[in-house]
């Protein structure tokens, strides 16, 4: 459930980005390597994932909600909800 649950997360934030007002080009590719990285993630089990080091997607999305928090707040709840599913998956 957790990956479908991030999976439709990660929808709602790409719909929200898309239809909110502009996001800088540099914010937009950091969006775009972390969904990639999730995506990947989602590939694997959390356990592999860990290992793999990718419990460094949190603190990377942490980053850019701080960003969102003041710059596009309409889209930081969604990546803060994003964010608590990454951390209840183990990830």
């Amino acid at each position: 459930m957790d990956k479908q649950e991030l999976a439709g997360l990660l929808a709602k934030l790409k719909t929200e980005l898309e239809s909110g007002q502009a996001v800088d080009e540099q914010l937009k590719q950091q969006l775009r390597t972390l969904d990639q990285d999730i995506q990947r993630v989602l590939a694997q089990d959390a356990a592999q994932a860990s290992e793999a080091g990718e419990a460094s997607l949190s603190e990377r999305a942490t980053e850019i909600e701080a960003r969102f928090a003041s710059e596009h707040p309409y889209l930081a709840s969604t990546l803060r909800d994003v964010m608590d599913t990454l951390g209840k998956m183990g990830i």
